[in-house]
């Protein structure tokens, strides 16, 4: 048996020629912290997302999937209404009873999920 502590980081994938493009979104639109990234040979940047990372990497675009990552947020309608300010792509995700929840797909094919928990 595995016991699992805690997820430590997520690793997506940008064209390498977006890259910048990438850093400016994750940065200026979604809000993040990028931190420092080891002097690795590929290129990329990394961001603190409250206890976890997320790092970008680069490959050639892939068509879109329905795999994503999912954060809980605490004020989702507030979420949404800052990234439609930006003009962000929206995928509508089937209802469920104890969560709001909706994905945006970044302007390079990655999908992210956002939710919060409510009272049932």
């Amino acid at each position: 048996m595995i016991n699992f502590k805690r997820a430590d980081h997520i690793q997506i994938c940008i064209p390498l020629e977006r890259l910048e493009e990438a850093r400016i979104f994750y940065t200026d639109v979604v809000g993040l912290e990028q931190i420092e990234r080891p002097a690795f040979n590929s290129k990329g940047y990394w961001f603190q997302i409250s206890d976890i990372q997320l790092h970008l990497s680069t490959e050639d675009a892939l068509p879109r999937t329905s795999r994503h990552t999912a954060f809980e947020v605490t004020d989702i309608a507030e979420a949404r209404r800052h990234l439609e300010s930006y003009g962000v792509e929206f995928w509508e995700e089937p209802v469920l009873p104890d969560r709001t929840r909706f994905s945006f797909i970044d302007p390079f094919g990655n999908r992210t999920e956002l939710l919060q928990f409510t009272e049932s």
